[in-house]
């Protein structure tokens, strides 16, 4: 478990903290006592697959999938070999709406790949509890972290899918762009998520901007 590219710099201050230093012990002492996702060796994956120099888009999501080998450490991302979870099945036919395209595994490190840190507010999660972990605290952490790029970068996009992901809006400062629609649940989809196109409105900002849009298709 370690964060390999610039984050490591960027985040120094953050892991010289007293609380950093807890929820890692703590974090440790549960993949110890119970079954936990994602892979001890991923929690971190986001961070490694998307470097600060290269973050223009962030989507956050709440924690890791809880099923039995889901979870890549990827927000709403599961391995190649996984059946798509409903909101990830939502998720791809808007994009399918939106730009015609639909994949066939819901690995989504080709979008990390291209900038787009897909971050959860916890980076780990019980198996069979969503949610299990939100006493640890990892949202000090990623509360960091959206800040951090609030105030270190210009004109990145934040999308903000719920109620949940749109609290963080008070972090983001006005120069960016927020994305923001209900949640892509099978709860909340139908309210509002389908129809709003959020892949073209994240392209369409990044151009607006001078930066080269996103391949969401693959």
């Amino acid at each position: 478990m370690e964060i390999k590219t610039d984050w490591n710099e960027v985040l120094t201050e953050q892991f010289q903290q007293t609380y950093f230093k807890y929820l890692i012990k703590n974090v440790k002492e549960r993949y110890e006592q119970e079954i936990v996702y994602p892979p001890y060796s991923e929690i971190f994956n986001a961070f490694n697959q998307t470097s600060f120099s290269e973050t223009k888009v962030v989507i956050l999501g709440q924690d890791p999938y809880h099923g039995e080998g889901q979870a890549n450490g990827l927000s709403f991302s599961v391995h190649k070999d996984q059946a798509l979870p409903p909101s990830l099945k939502n998720i791809f036919k808007e994009l399918e709406s939106d730009y015609g395209c639909y994949s066939s595994h819901g690995d989504l490190t080709h979008w990390a790949n291209q900038g787009v840190l897909l971050l959860n507010t916890s980076l780990t999660v019980k198996e069979g509890e969503a949610n299990a972990h939100r006493s640890l605290r990892w949202d000090l952490f990623t509360t960091s972290v959206i800040k951090t790029v609030s105030e270190k970068k210009d004109h990145v996009v934040f999308v903000l899918w719920g109620k949940q992901a749109y609290k963080n809006k008070a972090l983001i400062d006005e120069r960016h762009t927020i994305v923001h629609a209900p949640h892509p649940s099978p709860l909340s989809a139908y309210r509002g998520f389908f129809g709003s196109k959020p892949f073209s409105q994240v392209n369409d900002a990044l151009l607006k901007n001078g930066q080269a849009p996103v391949n969401w298709c693959y």
